[in-house]
C-alpha cells in the first residue's frame, strides 16, 4: 500500500446517497438520545476545541466513550459508504462511532482470514486519514494501530514513514500509534526509527506519542532497546517525551536521563 493511490479518493465507492444517510442517520439518532449537555460542554474544553488550538472548530454532543461503544455494537455492519457519512460529521462521536466500526469490521476480517476485506478497509481508512477525517487524538489512538498497524505488520512499512515525515500533526500521530500494532508483536524496530525521526517535533501531542510508544517498547519488547535508545538521545529529547518513555525507569536512571537534556 502507498500513499499516493488513496489521497483525496472514495476507495471506488460509489452508493445511493439518501439511502445511505438515512442508515447512518439511526446511529446519529442513537447517538443524540445518549448525549448530555454538560458532558458536552466539558469534552469539548478537555478536546481543546478553543481558537488556536489542536482540537479549534470541533464539535461534541457529550456522548461518552462507552455509550458510544454501546451504540456500535448494536449496528456492526455498516457499509463504508454508510461509515463515510459518520466519519464526514462535524460532530466527534459521530466519526469516534464510525472508526470503532471499523475496528471492529477488521477485527472479524483477520479472524476469518480474509486479507482482502482486510486490505480494503485499510485503504479506506488510509483515505480517511488523509482526507482529515482521523482529527483528534482519542480518533487515531482508538484506530490506527487495530487497522494500520495490524494490517502493514507483515508488509513493508514505507507508509508509516511517509506519514510520519508529514507535517500535519495527526498523520505523525497516526504514523507513530501504528507502530503499536509492531510492538504488539514484539517487533520495536520501527517504532525506534519512527521515534528517531521526530524527536524535533515539540508539540505536545507528538511528544505524548513518542514517549508512550518508547515506554511500550521497554515494557512489552526489550527493555535494553529502550535504555539503549535513551543513551543515544536522550540530550536532545523533549522534557515530556523523555517524561513519558522513563515511566517504567528505575528513579535513578529517570534522573541520569533527565540530566542528560
Amino acid at each position: 500500500m502507498t500513499l499516493a493511490p488513496f489521497v483525496g479518493s472514495t476507495v471506488g465507492l460509489v452508493w445511493d446517497s439518501a439511502f445511505v444517510t438515512s442508515i447512518a442517520d439511526d446511529v446519529k439518532r442513537a447517538l443524540a438520545e445518549l448525549s448530555n449537555e454538560t458532558d458536552a460542554v466539558n469534552l469539548a474544553r478537555f478536546f481543546k476545541t478553543g481558537p488556536g488550538e489542536y482540537g479549534e472548530g470541533d464539535v461534541f454532543i457529550g456522548v461518552r466513550v462507552p455509550a458510544t461503544r454501546s451504540v456500535v455494537r448494536a449496528h456492526p455492519d455498516l457499509d463504508l459508504p454508510e461509515v463515510t457519512v459518520l466519519l464526514d460529521s462535524p460532530v466527534h462521536e459521530h466519526r469516534l462511532a464510525g472508526l470503532l466500526v471499523l475496528v471492529a469490521q477488521f477485527d472479524r476480517a483477520s479472524k476469518a482470514g480474509d486479507d482482502g476485506l482486510r486490505e480494503k478497509i485499510a485503504s479506506f481508512y488510509l483515505d480517511l486519514v488523509m482526507r482529515g477525517r482521523v482529527n483528534n487524538w482519542d480518533l487515531v489512538d482508538a484506530s490506527s494501530d487495530r487497522i494500520l498497524g495490524a494490517w502493514l505488520y507483515d508488509r513493508p512499512r514505507d507508509l508509516v514513514f511517509d506519514l510520519a515525515a508529514d507535517d500535519d500533526l495527526w498523520r505523525r500521530r497516526v504514523a507513530l500509534l501504528a507502530t503499536f500494532g509492531f510492538i504488539r508483536h514484539g517487533d520495536a524496530s520501527t517504532t525506534l526509527e519512527v521515534a528517531e525521526r521526530v524527536l524535533g517535533d515539540r508539540r505536545d501531542l507528538t511528544q505524548k506519542a513518542t514517549g508512550w510508544m518508547l515506554r511500550e517498547v521497554g515494557k512489552r519488547v526489550d527493555r535494553g532497546l529502550l535504555t539503549g535508545f535513551l543513551d543515544r538521545h536522550a540530550a536532545a529529547m523533549g522534557r515530556t517525551a523523555l517524561t513519558y518513555a522513563c515511566e517504567h525507569l528505575t528513579a535513578e536512571e529517570r534522573a541520569g536521563y533527565r540530566a542528560m537534556r
